[in-house]
């Protein structure tokens, strides 16, 4: 393996995401291992501060360690941008602190009432207003 480092990588599906990447050779295919990969836009809030909005690059896993295969990659570029590292950086860390302060899961979590309790106490309401 190659030394790591950060990039911003293009891919022929058109998804721009930035990451920590290592190559990898094995054999005759090359390989990029990416590591909390996410993506970035400028943003700008109704008030005209602009910023960046992050979010993970696939929303539906919590894995944070990735394979690509070279030929699906349109180009890379090695990034020694210290305000977008830094904005990684803070990602990583915030999504590491949610994982490990996540409260376990029971069936009663966001149970606020059945169905037919729901029912009776909308017709409450409805009846007095």
């Amino acid at each position: 393996m190659e030394e790591d480092f950060y990039a911003s990588i293009k891919l022929k599906t058109g998804e721009e995401i930035f990451a920590l990447v290592s190559a990898d050779f094995e054999t005759d295919n090359m390989f990029l291992v990416i590591n909390n990969p996410i993506t970035i836009c400028p943003h700008k809030n109704r008030s005209g501060d602009s910023g960046y909005k992050v979010e993970p690059w696939l929303k539906t896993t919590t894995e944070d360690t990735f394979i690509i295969g070279i030929e699906d990659i349109l180009t890379i570029v090695e990034t020694k941008d210290s305000e977008i590292i830094e904005i990684h950086n803070n990602f990583v860390r915030s999504i590491s602190h949610l994982k490990n302060n996540r409260p376990s899961l029971s069936r009663k979590m966001g149970y606020i009432s059945s169905v037919s309790e729901a029912k009776k106490l909308l017709e409450r309401i409805y009846k007095n207003y």
